[in-house]
């Protein structure tokens, strides 16, 4: 595997520690701790806003960064620069990089929040009691969402169209890998907060404020509301076992693909290699290929090439090392590349004698984000679907489609691999919680 900036290198970044200690680390609290007072101020505007006012702003915002392209991509291109001396991976190098086409689509992001239903004010349940107490469940803003995360200049705007139409503020901070893109990105989605009449502390970064920062803002319990992390196992691990403000736990993707003894060959290597290929730093990528011993035959010699062919490195088990044709190289598995999420062209590959053994292999190691099973066989894909305890589940399909644009959500926050409150891409939805409104007619309890 390529990577020469560790996971704890970036999570330490991007979320801090605590050496940073005395003096210095008490102004940054306070620093912190004004930031979130003003969020709060910032997110009553947004309390009693329609939706008319929020979808103005979003395509606004969205004409602000396409008109901001260069001066995003000059500051993302010192970012890269950066990254790329300071040994950052491939798979996240990409992650990070932008061009005027995906500035162009993480405007089209917010535009296609701005076509979707408000979830402020939705009725979740109600009903009449036999008294005559009327019930409603309503959909309410969470009020302040701090977002910790690294290497991913698109989830700026991401977090902060997100929060915009959920009624809520947000803190961003977004780790030092890409802190100009960042800044600038920041800078325009405030001023053109302002051009709509609207508070620029809806979207605030304290990236100035460094490490210490991230732990102010992670200890910052009933300033903000709920916090985020997206990025690498580290980072989210500090987060969720440091942080004193409830988590919303993301997940990395340490993704299979199973290839059951039915699968359609050329269409199961197709879909292998869009799993695979398509985007290698992203967290809802294949990394492990499992495949049924009665397919394996016929399946695995054209999969192989084709990944070889495309610059894969094979990490195989005995029996898909035997069966490799000649020209593709695999290297013997360990237990290591069962477990590695790799956000490179690199995928660990093992033939399983049953749909049994193919659910167990997922169970051991598994990190619960998504899993796929290319099949014709209906009983097949119908235990695996019940039997696979991951956020998503795929029949027939990539595994790239674990993304909230792609699932008709518009952007996302992250992909929750947890249980509670949210769990798979998180969209609007996810980002409001709900309160109980009762209506009588001067009642009084018996």
């Amino acid at each position: 595997m390529t990577t020469t900036l560790t996971e704890e290198h970036a999570a330490g970044d991007a979320a801090g520690d605590d050496r940073e200690g005395g003096h210095a680390a008490d102004a940054v609290t306070t620093a912190v701790h004004d930031v979130a007072r003003r969020a709060q101020v910032a997110s009553r505007t947004l309390a009693t806003a329609n939706r008319a006012t929020k979808d103005a702003a979003l395509l606004a915002l969205a004409d602000a960064l396409v008109a901001a392209a260069d001066e995003i991509v000059t500051a993302n291109g010192h970012d890269v620069e950066r990254g790329r001396a300071a040994g950052l991976s491939e798979g996240l190098l990409d992650r990070l990089s932008l061009d005027a086409g995906r500035i162009g689509g993480i405007a089209d992001a917010l535009r296609e929040l701005a076509g979707l239903p408000d979830p402020v004010g939705e009725v979740v349940r109600g009903q009449t009691l036999p008294n005559g107490l009327r019930l409603r469940q309503l959909r309410v803003p969470m009020g302040v969402v701090g977002m910790i995360y690294e290497a991913r200049p698109n989830v700026t705007v991401d977090a902060a169209g997100l929060a915009l139409k959920s009624g809520n503020a947000v803190i961003l901070r977004g780790g030092s890998a890409a802190a100009s893109s960042n800044a600038v990105i920041v800078d325009v989605l405030r001023r053109g907060l302002e051009d709509r009449e609207l508070p620029a502390d809806l979207v605030q970064t304290i990236d100035a404020h460094g490490r210490p920062g991230g732990v102010a803002l992670m200890r910052a319990r009933g300033l903000v509301d709920v916090l985020v992390p997206r990025g690498g196992a580290d980072l989210i691990r500090t987060v969720v076992e440091s942080s004193t403000v409830p988590v919303i736990e993301t997940g990395v993707g340490n993704v299979h693909v199973y290839v059951d003894s039915t699968a359609d060959v050329p269409g199961a290597v197709e879909i292998v290699m869009n799993a695979k290929t398509q985007r290698v730093g992203v967290c809802n990528a294949a990394e492990t290929l499992l495949v049924h011993a009665d397919a394996a035959a016929t399946f695995l010699p054209p999969a192989l090439a084709a990944l070889a062919g495309a610059g894969v490195l094979l990490h195989g088990d005995a029996r898909t090392v035997a069966l490799a044709p000649e020209s593709v190289e695999v290297v013997p598995a360990t237990d290591e590349d069962w477990a590695t999420e790799y956000l490179a062209l690199e995928l660990a590959v093992r033939v399983v004698d049953s749909l049994d053994d193919a659910i167990e292999h997922i169970r051991t190691w598994s990190s619960g984000h998504t899993e796929a099973i290319l099949t014709r066989d209906l009983a097949a894909s119908e235990r695996f679907v019940a039997e696979v305890d991951s956020a998503a589940v795929m029949v027939n399909a990539s595994t790239r489609f674990t993304d909230g644009g792609q699932l008709g959500l518009g952007a996302e926050i992250g992909i929750s691999t947890q249980k509670l409150h949210a769990r798979g891409p998180m969209g609007l939805a996810e980002l409001t919680t709900t309160k109980w409104v009762v209506t009588g007619d001067g009642h009084v309890r018996p």
